[in-house]
């Protein structure tokens, strides 16, 4: 018997191979992003698909590729970034010796995170990985230009300074080391922060979320830590009194 006697058979184009997974029938469609974050393409993508496009029952559409790639990140930083800083905590009750110091050199992290979104906001730059990383690296020189303040106060406290004198003689002193910290860093970021061309989607946000964290942190570290550093040490400094001697008369 012939195939012709049982079915009909039209010579029409058709795809190259069909590809599958797990057991069902798979359609890639592939797209290159410029000009602006995945994470906000994928969103406006998928409400459009809804709205116009709506996907029968029995399909169903899925995102892989980089935004896959970019979700396993996200993911990865919520657990990296707490440990992180909590690790930085230890270290600091390691050096200091106890919690109130350690806990007035993380205020600046607080700063520089602020200070960082606020950045993004300004420019509308949605949170993404990049700022992630900036965040983490943001958070690290917070740090340092609070613990070289801190440090240097209390080693003159222990050298006998009153607690007056030795905050402002320490703000004094460790203004040019925090300012040139914060200043290298920020120009450091502004090529990244500033640039247009391929690839600036990704390192943008980066860029600009340090610059604007620093700005902020420099500020707390150089007028809110020492101000908390009084404050927290006030009951524990040693009070002075004038004795007012009169005159013998002869």
């Amino acid at each position: 018997m012939r195939l012709g006697e049982v079915a009909n058979i039209d010579v029409a184009p058709g795809p190259n191979q069909t590809s599958r997974e797990d057991g069902k029938r798979r359609v890639v469609v592939t797209a290159n992003v410029r000009g602006r974050d995945i994470g906000s393409f994928v969103s406006e993508a998928t409400q459009k698909i809804q709205a116009d496009a709506p996907v029968p029952a029995g399909y169903w559409t899925t995102w892989g590729g980089t935004f896959e790639q970019l979700q396993s990140a996200a993911k990865r930083l919520q657990i990296v970034v707490p440990v992180a800083l909590l690790l930085v905590f230890m270290l600091l009750f390691a050096m200091f010796g106890n919690v109130k110091d350690g806990l007035l050199v993380f205020t600046g992290v607080p700063f520089a995170l602020t200070g960082g979104i606020l950045a993004l906001w300004l420019r509308d730059i949605p949170l993404s990985i990049s700022a992630g990383v900036g965040f983490i690296a943001l958070s690290g020189v917070a740090v340092l230009n609070g613990l070289v303040m801190i440090a240097y106060i209390r080693s003159l406290r222990e050298d006998g300074k009153r607690l007056d004198a030795a905050i402002v003689d320490g703000a004094l002193t460790r203004l040019r080391p925090v300012l040139m910290t914060a200043l290298v860093m920020i120009i450091g970021m502004s090529p990244m922060a500033l640039a247009l061309g391929e690839g600036a989607e990704q390192n943008a946000p980066l860029g600009r979320a340090v610059i604007g964290g620093l700005a902020f942190a420099t500020i707390a570290t150089l007028v809110l830590v020492p101000a908390l550093f009084a404050l927290a040490h006030r009951k524990g400094a040693p009070k002075t009194r004038t004795i007012e001697l009169e005159p013998s008369h002869v």
